[in-house]
């Protein structure tokens, strides 16, 4: 069997994987970012939580990415590549659009570790430093940051003849392997989130010693813990993916060499999908670590809505529910949002 004939069915492997892949990640994706917003904006126990501000403004940046992801998944499947070195303009666009979203998915995971930390923190002046108005200054100067970090570098990139979509600049390249890959994108994220949940999770355990309200100790317990494995599963996911973007930009791999070049398109196939995991991750890492989130979850869902459907459809059918008991309803879910 010649090299040539090893090398297209290794394309082929990678383009089938991509495809198979990606329909899977968006798929569950698509679920799991939706009922994040539903639970995380619907139940008032997180509407005025600052870590569940975060982790919605992650979802939303998760379902960005998710376009951005069905459009990839579509190229593979029509060209047999991402068409990052067919299209000029697409070129620049998928990664200015995937590092703006990787920016703010990240660094809302450090804000949600970083919040913690403070709201879990003994000291009382600690606990007030941070509120949901700072949060919400920080995120959207955070997110100006992303968009015009991610258009400067993005625009950086052409398309070679014989290495495809690349960064054309030595400064840039440069700039990408000693500090955005390894740093912003990498280590520095990596550590803050890793630092600051550990040290909520070590404020939690002494919770019981200050005097709070019961619904308070509960949520911050369960956003610690769910915030400490978020950042657990971060980390494992997106390391592989780092090291890989730092290799591949200083030794991009030539059509000209047919078999590196389909190992490398494998390679990447298989690292961008377990990178892309941490785009969808966290409800269902939230769902198997927290049973106290599984109840929330199956609380909206049933309790709110189910239930204004199933107002919806009486009131189309002109049955109106009488008053006292909407109200009574409406109390016994407000009970009931603290479980």
């Amino acid at each position: 069997m010649s090299s040539s004939s090893v090398s297209d069915g290794i394309l082929k492997i990678a383009t089938q994987y991509s495809i198979y892949s990606g329909s899977i990640i968006i798929g569950l994706g698509f679920i799991g970012n939706a009922l994040n917003l539903l639970v995380f904006t619907q139940l008032k126990l997180f509407r005025t939580n600052r870590c569940a501000f975060y982790i919605t403004i992650e979802s939303i940046f998760n379902f960005i990415y998710q376009f951005v992801y069905i459009s990839l998944t579509v190229l593979i499947s029509t060209y047999g590549d991402d068409a990052t070195e067919r299209f000029f303009i697409w070129c620049k666009l998928r990664y200015i659009l995937g590092q703006t979203c990787g920016l703010t998915t990240f660094y809302m995971i450090c804000f949600t570790a970083v919040d913690q930390f403070f709201s879990t923190n003994h000291h009382f002046h600690v606990r007030q430093m941070c509120t949901l108005k700072l949060g919400r200054y920080l995120s959207l100067m955070f997110i100006c940051f992303a968009i015009i970090h991610s258009i400067v570098l993005g625009c950086s990139y052409s398309i070679h003849p014989t290495l495809g979509c690349v960064l054309s600049n030595y400064v840039w390249v440069q700039y990408s392997t000693y500090f955005f890959y390894p740093v912003l994108f990498g280590f520095l994220p990596i550590i803050i989130a890793s630092l600051f949940s550990m040290l909520a999770y070590h404020n939690v355990r002494h919770i019981v010693r200050r005097q709070l309200p019961i619904v308070r100790r509960k949520l911050d317990k369960q956003i610690t813990a769910m915030v400490l494995m978020r950042v657990i599963a971060y980390v494992c996911l997106v390391v592989p993916y780092n090291a890989y973007r730092i290799y591949s930009i200083n030794y991009p791999t030539s059509r000209s060499v047919p078999m590196a070049y389909a190992v490398g398109r494998l390679l990447q196939a298989i690292l961008m999908s377990i990178n892309n995991i941490n785009f969808i991750i966290n409800f269902y890492v939230f769902i198997i670590f927290s049973s106290r989130f599984r109840r929330q979850v199956k609380f909206v869902l049933i309790k709110k809505c189910w239930q204004q459907w199933k107002y919806w459809c009486c009131s189309m059918n002109n049955q109106i529910e009488p008053d006292n008991d909407i109200e009574a309803r409406n109390s016994q879910i407000e009970s009931e949002e603290n479980i």
